[in-house]
């Protein structure tokens, strides 16, 4: 079987993308006969600008299995520039794949233009489409923007491409149940719901429970993108300045938001909040292993309601509380699958601050979690469903 596995993010790039479609291959690879080829295409690390790694651009894992690495221009996290950067990864990756021939095309899309890539070259190539979902691009995009009539210009353009792209599709997994009832018109294709999962780097990690001590100021952590979708600017400094004296935090990575976080900082003179760059997984989990708190938030939008953020299944593994401003889906399932938790209501400043005051601090091991959620055994079952599709 010849196969194309696409992914816009892979590593030593750092984004949930990335450790989900490197992991995956992996296991994939334990799958395949001698025979079996997979062509990877995806792209040079870009996911934050503040952050630079080394990769091939050309990468042999072993025979018949080859990493393509396409070069693509800074985007800076804005909407212009993320649509060159797609744009060149398309046509490049087109041009890549123009005198190959796949039975099996894999497209991993958090924005659906990876998907809609995957949709163009399976009908090319008459091969057949696994699609991975791990966002719906279209809801959330036009959820962001207010403006009537940008919105019908956006479902103008986005409704026919998400239409073809799922349409096309032999099998779709979506990562959130939450996204069940959007992909209800889309019936030709089978459904699976492999979730993200914790990496074996956060399973064997020591949980050792930190010593009290009553006037120590508690840290606070979040890690990863800054963007819109997070909405950090909108809760951290209307509750950090509360809790000037109990409470600092750290907040590690880059994103499209960030400038307005740093600028809603120093307007208000907020002293407590750290603000850091992007780091190394091995470094983030330092930082996480010294931490009291880890905090996650979604902005207050309906799409958001559907998601299940990646970042929950990297926490889940520490014996710390978790703060979670969420809503819908996200919620559920956390109060289903974790336990040591503060929850509260997106944006609600208030909330997390009468919350934070009254929670009873305590460090508690997530057993069953870390059982039920290993990337090793989703990865496994995701990876015979990619074969048993393929060989149908």
């Amino acid at each position: 079987m010849k196969i194309l596995f696409l992914t816009f993010y892979f590593e030593p790039d750092l984004s949930a993308g990335s450790f989900r479609n490197t992991s995956l291959l992996k296991e994939l690879l334990n799958h395949l006969n001698s025979d079996d080829t997979v062509d990877v295409i995806t792209t040079q690390p870009n996911r934050y600008d503040s952050f630079k790694a080394e990769a091939k651009g050309i990468e042999e894992i072993k025979a018949g299995v080859v990493v393509n690495r396409i070069t693509i221009p800074e985007h800076g996290s804005g909407i212009v520039g993320q649509i060159k950067s797609y744009k060149e990864f398309y046509f490049k990756a087109l041009s890549l794949t123009k005198d190959k021939s796949y039975d099996l095309v894999y497209a991993s899309s958090s924005r659906l233009f990876t998907a809609y890539l995957g949709a163009k070259i399976a009908t090319k190539k008459k091969a057949k489409l696994y699609l991975d979902i791990r966002d719906i691009f279209r809801e959330t995009i036009t959820d962001l923007y207010k403006n009537k009539i940008i919105n019908m210009g956006l479902n103008f353009v986005l409704k026919p491409i998400e239409n073809y792209t799922f349409g096309r599709a032999g099998h779709i997994n979506l990562v959130s149940k939450g996204f069940k009832s959007y992909f209800e018109n889309y019936k030709k294709a089978e459904y699976s719901f492999f979730t993200n999962g914790i990496d074996e780097l956060f399973l064997s990690l020591p949980n050792k429970k930190r010593e009290e001590k009553k006037s120590e100021v508690k840290t606070i952590i979040y890690g990863g993108n800054i963007g819109e979708g997070q909405g950090l600017d909108l809760i951290i400094p209307n509750v950090a300045k509360r809790l000037l004296g109990t409470h600092k935090f750290q907040i590690i990575g880059d994103g499209g938001a960030r400038e307005k976080l740093e600028k809603k900082l120093k307007v208000n003179n907020i002293e407590n909040v750290e603000l850091i760059p992007p780091v190394s997984r091995n470094e983030l989990i330092n930082y996480y292993q010294k931490a009291d708190y880890l905090f996650l938030h979604l902005n207050k939008h309906k799409a958001f309601e559907r998601v299940l953020p990646s970042k929950l299944f990297e926490y889940g593994t520490f014996n710390k509380p978790i703060i979670a401003g969420v809503d819908g889906y996200a919620k559920e399932f956390l109060k289903e699958n974790m336990s040591n938790l503060i929850l509260f209501e997106p944006t609600n400043a208030d909330q997390l601050y009468n919350s934070l005051k009254n929670f009873v601090y305590k460090n508690e091991e997530r057993i069953e979690f870390k059982k039920s959620y290993s990337r090793l055994e989703i990865n496994r079952r995701m990876s015979e469903s990619i074969i048993s599709f393929g060989n149908e």
